[in-house]
């Protein structure tokens, strides 16, 4: 099990090394990247350098979204490259790397991208709307770029608010069964 580097980790900034070969130690890295994904909050997406590893290896899983929205399922993408993209859309992101913050960004609407699957085959698809916008983000990781660095205004960022209403409703909870026991 691999531990999500966080925000201000350096390794985050750092610009991932192409995979040459598919080796079984690539094969274990895609595997940490899948397992982590589906253990972090709504992880759509992932990097490999979110992982500590500085590899060109995103996965995408847009099936596992909150909100229903065209996919590829799955993919799994080695030295994945943005070959075309068209029209531009503002859109909300989070990040598995950055877990306090989420903020509108601008992205393109559409994209063609080129990559190796876990097969080694060579492999291209066109992607647009919201799995457009998780390839774009998870491809940023590998060079080094957080979305936050893509904010157009500091107003178009938000603090998470879940874990201080976590709190709250449990320091709630507690003074409700104290006074219901002092009762």
């Amino acid at each position: 099990m691999a531990d999500i580097l966080t925000f201000p980790d350096p390794v985050l900034r750092q610009c991932a090394v192409s995979v040459a070969e598919i080796t079984s130690e690539i094969q274990t890295h895609i595997d940490l990247l899948i397992d982590a994904m589906h253990r972090g909050p709504g992880g759509v997406g992932i990097a490999a350098p979110q992982i500590g590893v500085c590899r060109r290896i995103v996965v995408v899983d847009c099936s596992l979204a909150r909100h229903s929205c065209k996919h590829h399922g799955q993919l799994v993408m080695i030295n994945p490259e943005i070959l075309t993209q068209s029209g531009q859309v503002m859109g909300r992101e989070g990040c598995l790397s950055v877990p306090d913050w989420v903020a509108t960004v601008p992205r393109a609407k559409k994209i063609s991208v080129r990559y190796i699957n876990e097969a080694g085959e060579i492999c291209e698809l066109m992607s647009s709307q919201f799995e457009a916008r998780v390839i774009q983000h998870e491809i940023d990781h590998l060079d080094g770029v957080l979305f936050i660095d893509r904010v157009v205004s500091s107003r178009d960022m938000v603090r998470r608010m879940v874990d201080a209403y976590i709190e709250t409703a449990a320091e709630a909870a507690v003074e409700t069964t104290t006074a219901t026991s002092l009762s």
